[in-house]
């Protein structure tokens, strides 16, 4: 009996050792974002554009799709942003 008890000690500390040694999944925010070449580009994948923020409004008028909202993406993308309205490649 007492073989026994310390059998399964030793197997729950074997495990809690491999459970922290696993490794962790990785951030969002910490996984580089994609550099997109154009809009068109962009547009391919996210045709609505990508947003930096869900509460910003669009300054060029009505647009035909809702656009993807990510800070690292739009971040990654600024430069296809050319009304600065924190909405890059809106369609």
């Amino acid at each position: 009996m007492k073989k026994m008890g310390v059998a399964i000690m030793s197997l729950m500390v074997v495990i809690s050792f491999t459970v922290s040694a696993a490794p962790m999944p990785t951030d969002a925010a910490a996984v580089k974002a994609k550099t997109y070449a154009n809009c068109t580009a962009i547009n391919k994948v996210y045709k609505g554009g990508i947003a930096r923020t869900s509460t910003v409004k669009n300054k060029g008028g009505k647009t035909k799709y809702k656009p993807f909202v990510s800070k690292a993406l739009y971040d990654a993308n600024k430069k296809s942003d050319r009304d600065k309205d924190l909405i890059a490649c809106e369609r």
